[in-house]
């Protein structure tokens, strides 16, 4: 198991080896320590209003370092005088890259031509409100919605439903494959080099506990089934509210 599922539940500090660096805009020792210590991949890591405390991305993870890189610890960084939450938009954008770092090559998508918008479905081969929105792909392709499907058998990794998935991916034709695993019918039983288990995992880290999960752009997730009408207002608000931010 990777040291940074460590941190995962944790409101604590842990203490590392301490190495020291140069004091500069450049944390890149900082994130190459914490990069090697929880045998994770670091991608961002940026001062806070704390002093002498930075913020670290680790995808689908948001944590806090001292600038020694002795400490860390997870939670919210929360500003009483504002009463905002400086933590959890980080915590979005982190889940959001978490997905770009898997990569569209690792998923099974189904695309409209003209794409206006772009989910993430953490789907299980046996759940009926996944079978249902699978039963409407055609719909939300109709809207400009490209689904990108990931495996999360919610029994686990070795489950039925998980040997369900890796058929369906390990398949010649694997979008064919997923239209009849998810309609009820028989799927020749494969093996081969997959995704599953992956997706898996990174659906736990991300906090998914049912399915559908239902990622969207700004990367909060949506639980839950919803019909194509309805998702595309909600996925429209969510663009408008991406492009004030910009």
């Amino acid at each position: 198991m990777s040291k940074s599922r460590l941190i995962v539940p944790l409101l604590a500090f842990f203490a590392f080896a301490p190495l020291t660096f140069a004091e500069s805009d450049d944390f890149a020792a900082l994130k190459k320590m914490i990069a090697e210590q929880l045998e994770t991949r670091v991608t961002e890591v940026k001062p806070t209003p704390l002093p002498g405390i930075y913020e670290v991305i680790a995808p689908p993870m948001v944590f806090y370092a001292t600038k020694d890189g002795r400490f860390v610890m997870t939670g919210d960084m929360v500003d009483l005088k504002t009463r905002m939450n400086l933590s959890q938009d980080a915590r979005i954008a982190a889940k959001k890259a978490a997905l770009d770092l898997m990569g569209e090559e690792a998923m099974i998508v189904f695309a409209p031509k003209d794409v206006k918008h772009t989910i993430t479905v953490f789907t299980d081969i046996d759940c009926g409100y996944c079978r249902k929105l699978h039963s409407e792909i055609a719909a939300y392709n109709k809207l400009g919605i490209k689904v990108r499907y990931m495996a999360y058998p919610r029994a686990g990794v070795g489950s039925d439903s998980y040997n369900k998935a890796v058929s369906v991916w390990c398949a010649k034709d694997r979008n064919k494959a997923m239209t009849v695993a998810k309609s009820g019918g028989s799927v020749e039983q494969k093996t081969c080099e997959n995704p599953v288990a992956r997706q898996f995992e990174l659906g736990q880290q991300l906090g998914v506990n049912g399915t559908p999960a239902i990622v969207l752009e700004n990367g909060q997730i949506y639980p839950g089934y919803a019909p194509a009408d309805k998702l595309i207002g909600v996925l429209d608000q969510v663009k408008a509210q991406l492009s004030l931010k910009q």
